[in-house]
């Protein structure tokens, strides 16, 4: 199936609500972060959106970033995309320039590769050539994915918990 990636608005707001609850019902954690956002008050979440990208009223000791929303020809929001516009120490470590989740349902369909496919094209307009992906060490699927798009891997990061955190560079 044909998708693309659509910057957040509120032609897909009814979408958006379907694929937000889909993501709470799963009691799955929401990757990436931004789909977290409660989007009751749907024009204050595109604000908030808006502003992570104008790096306006961004917490301290964070950064600007992208989101976008993978869409199909009939308008199904099936995976979002978090694009960092530079690395902190913690991004470096254990965030990367990329995070992407695919909604529950859609899942093992290729839309990852995809979504990850056309990130790194924005990453691209952004200016970044050299972007760092990353993903827990036991998830293969999304390892895979990396992999699949160019992905060379790094050292890993174990994180104060324990959990490993596989790195990835990819050249754009």
């Amino acid at each position: 199936m044909d998708v693309q990636l659509v910057r957040p608005s509120t032609k897909y707001k009814e979408e958006y609500l379907s694929f937000y609850q889909e993501w709470l019902e799963s009691n799955e954690v929401m990757v990436p972060w931004v789909i977290t956002k409660d989007p009751r008050d749907f024009e204050g979440m595109l604000h908030f959106l808006l502003n992570n990208e104008e790096g306006i009223d961004t917490p301290e000791g964070w950064v600007g970033d992208s989101t976008y929303w993978l869409v199909t020809e009939t308008n199904r929001i099936v995976g979002a995309v978090n694009i960092r516009h530079q690395l902190n120490e913690k991004l470096l470590n254990c965030g990367g320039h990329i995070g992407y989740g695919i909604r529950p349902s859609e899942r093992r369909k290729g839309y990852a590769t995809q979504l990850l496919s056309l990130a790194l094209e924005k990453t691209k307009e952004l200016g970044i050539r050299k972007v760092l992906v990353v993903c827990d060490a036991d998830n293969i699927a999304s390892k895979k994915t990396i992999m699949k798009n160019g992905g060379i891997q790094d050292h890993d990061y174990i994180e104060e918990d324990g959990n490993i955190v596989n790195r990835f560079w990819i050249e754009v």
